[in-house]
């Protein structure tokens, strides 16, 4: 930055000062790099909050703040006028912004797990801003509520390894009367690739082996979803219907 442009906060006009903007006008009223300014508080020698705020947007690159959700804590002190304390507020500002999205949809345990635009609208938050694949595995009970949730393969920034063994070891142990596969796509596209399709396959044919309902596989992009059971990908002739 050129030092001779550096002005603290107090030296800005009243109208740009981010904290007199939010109690005038309303946080709404404030711009992206405003809104962090005023959550960071203070900047540091030869930079002011504001413009450090702009500089921690800057980056981030095209995924702009949704990119706070991905960024680490060593890439975030990388950044001048970021240190351990700052970069651990940034984190927990993304944090804090998951789990406001989680608790305006619902309880996780309340889902209803027969709607894929429910599931896909619940993980959203937690499966977009991955780096590499994540797969979940859904496991329910007769009645259709969550006995487990957990990640049984983390892949590549491409792909994602999975083995049906490992998919009903689990279901098995809790008892799972259906399962359900999610996944993500890094690429922000939830079309699902020609292994994602074999996978399923073969992971369901294995279930009905087993006695268990593969209920769907649905893939995650960036605010976007597919369901494969929705799109005709998985064989419809089995017990779904009577899964819940």
């Amino acid at each position: 930055m050129d030092q001779t442009a550096y002005r603290t906060i107090r030296q800005l006009p009243a109208d740009e000062r981010p904290y007199e903007k939010c109690e005038h006008l309303g946080p709404s009223s404030l711009s992206d790099a405003e809104l962090l300014s005023v959550i960071l508080r203070t900047g540091a020698e030869g930079v002011n909050v504001i413009d450090m705020s702009r500089d921690i947007l800057s980056s981030l690159g095209s995924s702009g703040i949704a990119g706070l959700c991905r960024a680490s804590q060593e890439d975030l002190c990388q950044i001048r006028g970021i240190g351990k304390v700052k970069a651990m507020q940034i984190r927990c500002i993304a944090e804090l912004s998951r789990r406001i999205a989680h608790a305006d949809i619902g309880y996780e345990a309340e889902l209803n797990f027969n709607d894929p635009q429910t599931i896909a609208d619940y993980y959203m938050e937690d499966l977009r801003h991955e780096t590499q694949e994540v797969m979940y595995l859904l496991c329910l009970s007769s009645k259709g509520s969550l006995l487990k949730k957990e990640i049984i393969s983390r892949g590549t920034v491409n792909s994602t390894m999975i083995n049906p063994r490992e998919i009903f070891v689990s279901a098995l142990s809790h008892r799972a009367a259906s399962v359900i596969l999610m996944h993500n796509h890094p690429s922000g596209d939830p079309t699902p690739s020609e292994a994602d399709i074999r996978v399923t396959q073969k992971t369901q044919k294995c279930a009905k082996m087993l006695g268990i309902v593969l209920l769907d596989h649905i893939v995650i992009g960036d605010h976007r979803f597919v369901s494969m059971r929705m799109e005709g990908l998985m064989d419809q002739e089995d017990e779904f219907r009577n899964a819940s």
